[in-house]
């Protein structure tokens, strides 16, 4: 009984820590929009996601090989174009602020693909596509002997187009290591390399012959693979023949020839005539001579007058003041059943492991004062003023970090390393803190110990907003829709389905305090309350060895080892603050410091984000046929589906507890998968581990605002969204009625 008291102290103290990691997210997440635009490697737009890259095998050095490139991502329908774009459009400009002694070359373009539209026709990229720019690095570069990294800087602009044209642009930064292997990106760039055309040597068999309106190509030296396939055609230079047309073309023994007509409107006669021709996604490019010169050409003019009248709408449009959107209210029957989503997802949440320890605490408190029903009550309304406030003041950070134009949902704090490293740290003090290791009484000042006796209702109201610290790494499932919906309602709504979640989550504790009968139905004090509170212990050490496991999935397993070191060394320095005399004048400076050289030496480790990509689950073996988990990106289960193969998506996330359920229960049975392999059903796993705007915009167009959410895509049939705890009956009778 006598350990309950310092425990009750303790909370108050805890929620300063609580406080730090609450408050830590929120800064996490405005610095995240900041460094976007200043510090990033990589730019999200509502229409292609731009990555800068490279490749270093060697590291960064005189002589070594070094590629940059930018990676363009593309919503579907959406376009960037080449070096040509075609009837219309811009070709995207990368502008580069490289160190002393390295300079950028050319932009190695890989073949474009030809886009129609109407009697029009450009030259681009569709889907993802890499423009990488080979880098040479002199000896005059000389980072100096203490350097470790070298920055890149890039400020690139792209027109990306559907049926409208956005002109957008970013900046990028990159650090390499100028002595380790930068190879992350070896795959793109060795698709890029062998998508770039091969340079045919100039051959007396070809040229580029102006016959009337139309030009005469001959292309001699192609492979002997080629003959007799039909070609594409990509003129270098802009303007020269018709975009759109289909070139009459045929093979003269290992001599390609083709007919392109002229455009009225040619601005240019290149001499030689650069093209590029491709088949099967390789190119091959020739300089061809022009024989006799080119005719007289019209004046030269920047764009098409087509593009020029889009581009200045878009910029009136752009230029004029638009009222935001007005939210729509939900109706009164969805609302009601968001709320009462919202309340069954708080209840649940009383049952993990991080948060049960609490409560039961709590509860077991009142054993120790059975009859003082005033005290209870008015404890109980504290507790809950703080758990419902908690929940409001976290539901209106993400609603206004939206506002601002960040794309976050729910769990978005646990998308930050220095949340979760916090949160492992207050689990690691509360597990201590119960397994008997310490008492805050012993600790503290006597006027900081005695806070909770002088004010009993501020400590039940501050271990409310402990409750919803410790509760924030836990998921609640059926809270899903509920919580997707507060993306599209007013504020007034969706603050109250976060109210209705922390009403959830208090009312246990809450029917607790006012029921008399339940205080006479727990046992007597005694021994029996010092062991349960030493048996809670283990649910939150449980929690930490959770939480590390999440660092490991954002941070790499360097920034998991380093939080593991920096929660030992805490636990030193509070176990040589429990000492007394001398043992504890000596030990207790010297673990303290420790632990502060530690952090600051380890910290930004902790907190950095690893680049590597978190890898899809391989497919299980024993299962007969079973395709492997493929990492998800915008527009690939469009692209399935469009082939006639049907897409399960699995949205989930390392902190997600029901994720990682059903990731091990229904996911993983063999049924399942067996279903899954019958109907060549293509898996795709998006990681929300880390912070993916792409993800949490898909996220919203499915009206879901957390993790997890399952979703069956067929060909020809509407997407089937499944409950959060993933049943296997409900998912196989989905399957099989493919």
């Amino acid at each position: 009984m006598s350990c309950l008291r310092p425990l009750q102290r303790s909370l108050h103290t805890l929620f300063f820590i609580a406080a730090c990691a609450l408050s830590t997210g929120a800064i996490g997440q405005i610095q995240l929009k900041t460094t976007a635009a200043a510090g990033s490697s990589s730019v999200v737009t509502p229409h292609v996601r731009a990555e800068l890259v490279a490749q270093a095998p060697d590291g960064v050095g005189p002589g070594k090989p070094l590629w940059l490139g930018l990676s363009i991502t593309h919503q579907p329908e959406w376009h960037t174009y080449w070096k040509n774009p075609g009837d219309s459009g811009l070709p995207t400009q990368l502008e580069w602020q490289l160190p002393a002694g390295i300079d950028a070359g050319e932009v190695a373009w890989p073949v474009p693909k030809k886009i129609p539209l109407g009697n029009l026709a450009n030259y681009g990229y569709e889907g993802t596509v890499l423009l990488p720019v080979p880098m040479t690095v002199s000896p005059a570069f000389n980072p100096g002997p203490l350097a470790k990294e070298a920055t890149f800087q890039l400020k690139a602009s792209w027109l990306v187009c559907r049926q409208e044209c956005i002109p957008e642009e970013g900046s990028f930064t990159l650090q390499l290591p100028l002595r380790g292997t930068t190879a992350l990106h070896a795959a793109a760039f060795d698709a890029a390399a062998a998508a770039h055309p091969r340079d045919l040597p100039a051959l007396g068999g070809s040229s580029a012959q102006v016959e009337g309106d139309a030009v005469l190509l001959r292309v001699a030296g192609l492979p002997p693979a080629l003959q007799g396939q039909t070609l594409e055609v990509f003129p270098e230079t802009t303007g020269v023949v018709e975009t759109a047309a289909t070139p009459a073309q045929q093979w003269d023994g290992a001599v390609w020839t083709a007919r392109l007509p002229l455009s009225p409107q040619r601005s240019d006669g290149p001499v030689p005539m650069p093209v590029v021709l491709a088949h099967g996604g390789q190119g091959w490019r020739a300089e061809l001579p022009v024989p006799g010169g080119w005719p007289a050409v019209a004046a030269l003019k920047g764009m098409s007058p087509a593009l020029e009248a889009a581009l200045k709408a878009n910029a009136a449009n752009a230029a004029a003041p638009t009222a935001p959107a007005a939210a729509t209210p939900a109706p009164l029957g969805t609302w009601l059943a968001a709320l009462a989503g919202a309340l069954l997802g708080g209840l649940i949440l009383n049952l993990m492991p991080c948060v049960f320890p609490v409560l039961a605490i709590k509860v077991v408190g009142f054993a120790r004062h059975a009859q003082n029903q005033r005290a209870h009550r008015i404890g109980g309304l504290a507790y809950t003023a703080g758990v419902v406030l908690s929940f409001l003041l976290l539901g209106a950070l993400m609603l206004g970090l939206r506002t601002a134009g960040e794309a976050v949902g729910w769990g978005f704090q646990l998308q930050s390393p220095a949340v979760v490293a916090s949160l492992a740290a207050l689990f690691t003090l509360i597990g201590l803190n119960l397994a008997g290791v310490f008492e805050f009484g012993r600790m503290l000042p006597s006027s900081l110990a005695g806070l909770q006796a002088r004010h009993p209702v501020l400590d039940a109201f501050l271990t409310g907003v402990l409750a919803v610290a410790v509760a924030s790494p836990c998921t609640a499932p059926f809270m899903g829709a509920s919580l997707g919906l507060t993306a599209t309602l007013p504020a007034w709504q969706a603050l109250s389905i976060f109210a209705a979640l922390g009403l959830g989550l208090a009312l246990p504790y809450l029917l607790a305090s006012w029921l008399p009968a339940f205080a006479r139905l727990l046992p007597r004090p005694g021994a029996w309350m010092d062991t349960l509170r030493r048996l809670l212990a283990f649910p939150m050490f449980a929690t930490v060895v959770w939480l590390v496991w999440v660092l490991g999935q954002q941070s790499g397993i360097n920034g998991a080892a380093a939080l593991l070191a920096l929660l030992v060394a805490l636990s030193m320095a509070v176990w040589a603050l429990t000492l007394r005399g001398a043992t504890r004048a000596v030990l207790a400076p010297l673990s303290i410091a420790a632990c502060a050289w530690l952090a600051w030496l380890w910290g930004p480790k902790i907190i950095e984000l690893d680049s590597a990509p978190i890898a899809a689950t391989s497919a299980p073996s024993g299962v007969a046929g079973v395709t492997s988990w493929q990492s998800w990106r915008p527009g690939l289960a469009d692209e399935l589906v469009a082939q006639g193969r049907p897409v399960f998506v699995d949205y989930t996330a390392a902190w997600c507890v029901t994720c990682q359920y059903n990731k091990n229960t229904t996911l993983a049975s063999a049924a399942v998968l067996q279903d899954f392999a019958t109907k060549n059903v293509a898996l795709l796993r998006a990681d929300w581990t880390r912070r993916d705007p792409a993800i949490t915009a898909a996220l919203a167009q499915l009206g879901r605002s957390g993790v997890p959410v399952y979703v069956l895509h067929a060909p020809g049939k509407a997407p089937v969204v499944f409950s959060e705890i993933l049943g296997e009956s409900e998912l196989r009778a989905a399957v099989a009625a493919l």
